[in-house]
């Protein structure tokens, strides 16, 4: 049996959503003179400005794509780019996990467009040769539920007359962006940079603005949706003013967290700080012989949601009720003992672990992390061999 570890991670929260909050973080440091204050308010409209020029700076938006606030997180960010959006010609979505292929039966229950579904096992890609470049196509960069994410943008294609509509939710701020190959882009204060959940921000290329500004969908969009006024897209929403009533102290969360990413050094810094955390669990993967990626490949491995898989015949001889049921005994151990909280896989995912290595994640934890994993497994694995 492996020897309880003495060391704990100093900050031990690996969740894939909300995400750790930036380093030094504190609530009550917050500024609070706008609490309370009307969101049509000049000011309160004015720091909603200030924190879509902030996030266009730290994520490095060129000056043609727009910015806007959504309701709803990353979600309510691209059911407002499918609902306005989509419709004007054929689709696409690229669903190889749980969002992709929500955004799947979105389109095709609720918005009646018979898509084609390009789809994959668990741990893989599809084929990305194979998308249609005349369609509109929507794709998640980066798999949270699977840890697969696309290896690039050569895929897309420079002269596409569809739409490029990307859900970049756990890609913003770890990952390279191609802009000039994407028209759409989402994703959410709670995983981007740790902020708090709720709002989703949406980068519009020319080509999507046009879009808004030429096509009426037939059908009725929600008012949480609703990205247009009678003229095409509402250019209001891009100066800062709420779809509907944001909430002022998750704005100034996340301006502190953009304050925090510019201070340590910007985008390539934060890239830099998600690949070492990645590069931290990788080399305890390859020495550790119960667990690998769930994604083979590794030019597709996510660097920020890590999905892992058991290997080991313990486990792996057990029914998916027997797997569920180790990964809860797993978790228990670990957050019993307040070494690693939430390292749990998605729900809809296959029993594993999961880990989030993103920028707000320190990498002298991710190691003080990795012998508490071995100490539960040997635990948890040994619950078992007594019942047996």
């Amino acid at each position: 049996m492996i020897a309880r570890p003495d060391i704990k991670p100093a900050r031990p929260w690996f969740s894939s959503g909300p995400t750790a909050k930036r380093p030094g973080y504190r609530l009550g440091g917050l500024p609070q003179d706008l609490l309370g204050r009307g969101i049509r308010a000049p000011e309160v409209v004015e720091r909603f400005a200030h924190g879509l020029r902030r996030t266009r700076a730290v994520l490095e938006v060129p000056e043609s794509h727009v910015l806007l606030y959504t309701p709803g997180s990353d979600t309510g960010a691209v059911e407002a780019a499918l609902w306005n959006l989509l419709g004007e010609r054929p689709v696409q979505v690229v669903a190889f996990e749980n969002f992709g292929l929500t955004w799947l039966a979105d389109v095709r229950d609720h918005l009646k467009l018979a898509p084609e579904a390009m789809t994959a096992p668990w741990g893989d890609l599809p084929d990305l040769s194979q998308v249609d470049w005349s369609k509109d196509v929507v794709f998640p960069w980066n798999g949270t539920t699977s840890g697969v994410r696309v290896p690039d943008g050569d895929w897309i294609a420079d002269d596409r007359a569809g739409l490029a509509i990307c859900d970049a939710t756990s890609a913003a701020f770890a990952m390279p962006l191609p802009w000039d190959k994407l028209d759409v882009v989402t994703f959410s204060f709670q995983k981007a940079l740790g902020g708090e959940a709720g709002i989703g921000v949406m980068a519009l290329s020319p080509r999507a603005v046009a879009r808004l500004d030429s096509y009426r969908p037939d059908r009725p969009i929600p008012k949480v949706l609703r990205i247009t006024d009678g003229k095409g897209f509402d250019r209001a929403l891009a100066d800062g003013v709420a779809m509907n009533t944001f909430s002022v102290l998750t704005i100034e969360d996340w301006i502190d967290a953009l304050d925090w990413a510019e201070g340590v050094g910007g985008l390539s810094e934060l890239i830099r700080r998600t690949d070492a955390n990645y590069a931290a669990l990788a080399d305890w993967v390859a020495r550790t012989d119960w667990i690998d990626f769930l994604p083979e490949r590794p030019e597709i491995r996510s660097t920020t949601s890590v999905c892992l898989k058991f290997v080991d015949p313990r486990v792996t001889g057990l029914d998916d009720k027997g797997q569920k049921a180790f990964v809860t005994r797993f978790k228990a151990l670990l957050e019993g003992e307040g070494a690693v909280f939430d390292m749990e896989p998605h729900r809809n995912a296959p029993p594993g672990l999961r880990l989030w290595c993103g920028c707000t994640v320190e990498t002298a934890d991710v190691v003080a992390a990795t012998p508490w994993l071995e100490w539960a497994f040997e635990k948890a694995a040994a619950f078992d061999s007594d019942r047996s």
